[in-house]
């Protein structure tokens, strides 16, 4: 049985003890069987707190004013996520009929 290398500093000699895998060269421990969290992925919740992901779709839960134009985007306005953003306004989406727009997260909820 072949076990996988460090994810600290790539050696091939780790060992196991009980449920943890441990490095010998620089004494990471780890449990192979977690699900690897990246720290610097965006987790971002709508205005009711249900996690978001990217391509879901929400819907607005206010009437918006487009910044620079006379548009407003209505309650009920249907979305799809394309990615997150790390700024003020933090998902960059597809909304119906008016194209790609940046929303805040506190404006939408999950449909």
């Amino acid at each position: 049985m072949s076990l996988p290398p460090c994810p600290q500093c790539n050696s091939e000699y780790a060992y196991e003890d009980q449920d943890l895998l441990i490095c010998p060269e620089c004494a990471h421990e780890w449990n192979p069987n977690e699900v690897a969290v990246d720290p610097d992925a965006i987790v971002l919740k709508d205005a009711v707190g249900n996690l978001l992901a990217e391509d879901d779709k929400v819907t607005l839960i206010k009437d918006l004013k487009v910044k620079g134009s006379s548009l407003v985007l209505k309650v009920g306005t249907k979305a799809v996520i394309k990615r997150f953003v790390d700024a003020d306004h933090d998902i960059d989406c597809k909304v119906d009929g008016h194209g790609n727009m940046m929303l805040k997260s506190k404006f939408v909820r999950k449909a």
